[in-house]
C-alpha cells in the first residue's frame, strides 16, 4: 500500500518509513529542512519537501495522490515555543485532516501522548501548552468521520525497541522506545480492523505483532 508519513524526518517517522519500506510498502512523507531530505534519500526513502505550517489544505491533498494510509506523526518538539506547539500540533493536523477529505483519504493514523505524560518529572514551560494541544487535536480527529486511529506513546527513549510492548485503551504510564512505537505504527498501517479506537501504549510483555493482534478483537 501507499503510506504518506507528514512529519517523515522525525524520530518516529522515519523509523516507521524504514520498517514500511523494508516490507515493500511505497512510502512517501513531509519534510521541512533540506538536509532531512538528503538524509532519506540516502536511505533509499522517497520524501515530499514542504512546510506543514506554511502549506494549506489543497496544497497538502496534492501530494496525497494515491495514499491509502496518512500517519500524522509530526511534532514541534519544542520549537517555536507555543506558537510552534500550536501551529504543527494543532492546526498542522487540522489541516492534514482536511487535505485527507480532498485527496479521498480515510485511513488517518495520529501519534499523539499520554495525558499523563512525564507528569513528576521536569518539563519545560510550555510542556502543559503541549498537552492541551495534543489533546484537543485527539478530540478533533475523534470527531471526524474518518476511519481514525490515535495511538498515544508513553515517555519516548532512543534505546534499542525490545519488540514487546502493552498496548489498551487505558494504560499505566511509563515509557516506550521510537523503534517499538514505529513498530507498533506499522503493525497498525496494515490492519484496518482497528479503527475509530484510542490506544495507550508502553512497554511490556508482548510481541508487537499479538498486542496489535488482540486489539482486533476487543
Amino acid at each position: 500500500m501507499k503510506v504518506f508519513i507528514v512529519g517523515i524526518a522525525g524520530g518516529v517517522g522515519s523509523r516507521l518509513a524504514r520498517l514500511l519500506t523494508a516490507a515493500g510498502d511505497q512510502v512517501d512523507g513531509l519534510y521541512r529542512r533540506p538536509e532531512q531530505g538528503e538524509r532519506l534519500a540516502a536511505e533509499g526513502i522517497h520524501a515530499s519537501h514542504g512546510d506543514l505550517t506554511r502549506l494549506d489544505a489543497p496544497a497538502l491533498a496534492g501530494l496525497l495522490h494515491g495514499t491509502d494510509v496518512l500517519v500524522f506523526a509530526a511534532g514541534a518538539g519544542g520549537e517555536g515555543g507555543t506558537a510552534g506547539t500550536t501551529a504543527i500540533d494543532g492546526t498542522g493536523l487540522t489541516t492534514t485532516v482536511e487535505a485527507a477529505r480532498l485527496a479521498g483519504i480515510h485511513r488517518l493514523l495520529l501519534v499523539s501522548v499520554f495525558p499523563e505524560a512525564w507528569r513528576g518529572r521536569e518539563v519545560s514551560d510550555t510542556f502543559e501548552h503541549y498537552i492541551d494541544v495534543k489533546k484537543q487535536a485527539d478530540v478533533a480527529l475523534a470527531a471526524t468521520d474518518l476511519d481514525w486511529t490515535i495511538l498515544r506513546p508513553a515517555a519516548l527513549t532512543d534505546e534499542p525497541g525490545t519488540g514487546r510492548i502493552s498496548l489498551a485503551p487505558a494504560l499505566i504510564h511509563t515509557d516506550i522506545t521510537r523503534d517499538d512505537v514505529a513498530a507498533t505504527l506499522a503493525e497498525l498501517v496494515h490492519t484496518p480492523q482497528i479503527r475509530r479506537q484510542i490506544l495507550e501504549l508502553t512497554q511490556g510483555p508482548e510481541p508487537v505483532t499479538d498486542a496489535v493482534r488482540r486489539q482486533t478483537r476487543n
